[in-house]
């Protein structure tokens, strides 16, 4: 009995002990796989796949020339310059060179017969070999491997459209807003935050344009909406903008001006306070006239001189009016001033009087700049009428 308790002792310890190293393998694996595909962790996968297929593919050449040519390394080549590291690739074209030093010797020379190693198929392994190596030095300095740089680019894009979502206004009221970047790009040097203050019964809007277009813009706009959503609600109304006038000159940008139009709406009695920084006029429509009127306030550009003063406008919505923001790039181009584009602007949106404004912002750009080359933002808020709201 107790050699049978020995034999089961010892059996159940070799089992745990077998469960315990396969579980920290499977750990371990796991975590080198999540931290490659992150970017975080070391590219042996990825190199020791790839040094694989350089002698598989030398073997394939060498059986078949024909159908497998030598120039199929340039495939492992390319793939190594978007997955390695610097350090890794040189390693790597090491192999590469060495697989063509043997097909070349064992197919002979070129000149006695074709799908041979030809000087064309040395330099197209070369070049892909030198823009291989510079894109890896490039992603190496700038710290973002491609596995890791196009998830955030999405998630650069993904933040700045979460900032610009408006809040949820109570019933009476109606809010649309639409961006389009220049050039069909994912990215805008336009953005909006909003913030519900006053205990909910206000609503802020900051509505931004910084200077450049599309990519160029991007990243100022991304750092400016953090910047702004932090500041607006936290402050006076009277004093965001002076505080986002200091902070843009702190950045101390080559290019660093921004226009902004800040809108305190008191939901209960539709109230309303504009401050402007250099930004196109608000425009009002009123149901009574069934007119716009143009709303402007005055105030310096965003980032061009410190202790810039910025007064406001005054005005309320009733049941019916309707207020709309938008960026230079809706109304102003080349060859069309802004007086112009306003005329177009409003005379475009009286389409939509009607059907008190419901999903006008985005018609309202392909209407009037749809092909434009700069970022254009239009924001519309509504308070509707008895008819609207049923």
């Amino acid at each position: 009995m107790a050699a049978g308790r020995e034999t089961r002792a010892k059996a159940d310890t070799l089992t745990a002990r077998w469960k315990m190293q396969w579980h920290r393998a499977r750990v371990g694996l796991r975590r080198s796989a999540v931290d490659y595909f992150r970017g975080d962790g070391s590219d042996w996968i990825a190199f020791a796949g790839l040094l694989l297929t350089i002698p598989v593919f030398a073997a394939l050449t060498l059986f078949d020339s024909v159908w497998c040519s030598p120039a199929m390394l340039v495939l492992p080549i390319v793939a190594g310059g978007l997955l390695l590291r610097p350090a890794s690739l040189l390693g790597l074209y090491a192999t590469a060179a060495t697989a063509l030093i043997v097909e070349s010797v064992r197919l002979g020379p070129y000149t006695e017969g074709p799908s041979r190693v030809t000087p064309g198929v040395v330099l197209v392994v070369a070049a892909c070999g030198f823009f291989g190596l510079l894109t890896a030095q490039f992603r190496s300095r700038v710290g973002v491997p491609w596995r890791r740089g196009g998830t955030m680019l999405f998630d650069l894009r993904e933040r700045i459209r979460v900032q610009s979502t408006l809040p949820k206004l109570p019933q009476g009221w109606h809010h649309e807003m639409a961006l389009r970047p220049a050039g069909g790009q994912s990215f805008s040097g336009d953005f909006v935050v909003a913030a519900r203050t006053n205990g909910g019964r206000s609503l802020e809007v900051v509505l931004t344009d910084v200077s450049g277009k599309g990519m160029d813009a991007g990243s100022r706009a991304l750092l400016l909406s953090g910047a702004f959503g932090g500041l607006l609600g936290s402050l006076p109304p009277h004093a965001f903008l002076p505080a986002a006038n200091g902070y843009l000159l702190r950045q101390d940008w080559d290019e660093g001006f921004a226009t902004s139009i800040h809108l305190v709406l008191d939901l209960d009695s539709g109230d309303y306070e504009l401050y402007s920084a250099g930004h196109p006029p608000g425009l009002q429509l009123s149901a009574g006239t069934g007119r716009w009127e143009e709303k402007s306030a005055e105030g310096p550009l965003l980032g061009v001189y410190d202790g810039a003063q910025f007064d406001s406008v005054k005005g309320s919505l009733r049941p019916g009016d309707v207020l709309m923001l938008f960026t230079d790039g809706l109304v102003e181009t080349s060859d069309r001033d802004i007086v112009e584009g306003i005329d177009r602007l409003t005379g475009e949106a009286d389409r939509y009087v009607a059907g008190g404004f419901h999903g006008a912002a985005w018609h309202l750009i392909e209407a009037v700049a749809k092909d434009v080359n700069d970022d254009r933002a239009l924001l519309l808020i509504c308070r509707e009428s008895a008819a609207h709201a049923r």
